[in-house]
């Protein structure tokens, strides 16, 4: 029988943020498997949504770091349902003007932070998966995972051996 809490890495969405132009092999070695790979943006070099679509497909949104002709192709939110979630995100979760369990979402993932977090309200989990990218002071470098158990989104922050 299949653990519940960790789930084959096909069932599991990669979930990584705040690049910033470094694309860490840590990370891709964590992402190898995964179904598909949620970036939160704040990308910083186009050439790592392709780096990282070789995995798995890719969904990515914008960051405030994230300009130029590339970046403009990308939206600022996106929703989208993966298995049975109904996901949504946005790069900084202070910008969000909605209520979560209004609109449906089981997920709401941002970035922005750079703080890893899980945190779970009556309808929604929300998800920072902390930041993968170059260090910023003593906060750990991060990416999450992302999976749906019995009906609900569960997910792990998972730190990389850097």
């Amino acid at each position: 029988m299949q653990s519940l809490i960790h789930p084959s890495p096909e069932e599991r969405i990669g979930v990584i943020s705040d690049t910033h132009g470094l694309l860490r092999p840590e990370a891709l070695e964590a992402l190898e498997g995964v179904g598909h790979i949620l970036h939160a943006g704040d990308i910083g070099d186009p050439n790592h949504l392709a780096v990282l679509a070789r995995i798995a497909p890719v969904t990515a949104i914008r960051g405030n770091i994230d300009h130029g002709p590339w970046a403009e192709v990308l939206p600022e939110t996106v929703s989208l349902m993966i298995g049975g979630l109904r996901i949504h995100m946005i790069h900084d979760r202070k910008d969000l003007q909605v209520d979560p369990g209004a609109e449906g979402w089981d997920v709401v993932i941002s970035g922005h932070s750079h703080k890893p977090g899980i945190e779970e309200t009556s309808s929604t989990l929300w998800l920072n998966p902390g930041a993968a990218g170059p260090r910023r002071f003593r906060l750990p470098i991060t990416l999450a995972f992302l999976w749906e158990e019995a009906g609900r989104p569960r997910a792990m922050i998972h730190p990389l051996p850097v």
